[in-house]
């Protein structure tokens, strides 16, 4: 699996992925605020099947490959 998830994105995955899981957690979004996993999974991974489907990447390293 190549890296296919750049720096801002992945930050950007963590705060959303973290607020769905605090929502869910809170009874805000019971229970779709438990999607925020998969956010939060592929922010600690770096690399995005869905990336890798549509052939897209916003990590700068991977780009040249």
């Amino acid at each position: 699996m190549k890296t296919n998830v750049g720096n801002l994105d992945i930050i950007l995955r963590i705060v959303v992925g973290v607020a769905l899981i605090v929502a869910a957690l809170t009874g805000y979004f019971t229970p779709w605020g438990w999607i925020g996993i998969i956010p939060l999974a592929t922010a600690i991974m770096g690399w995005c099947p869905g990336y890798s489907l549509l052939n897209v990447s916003s990590c700068p390293l991977s780009k040249g490959e």
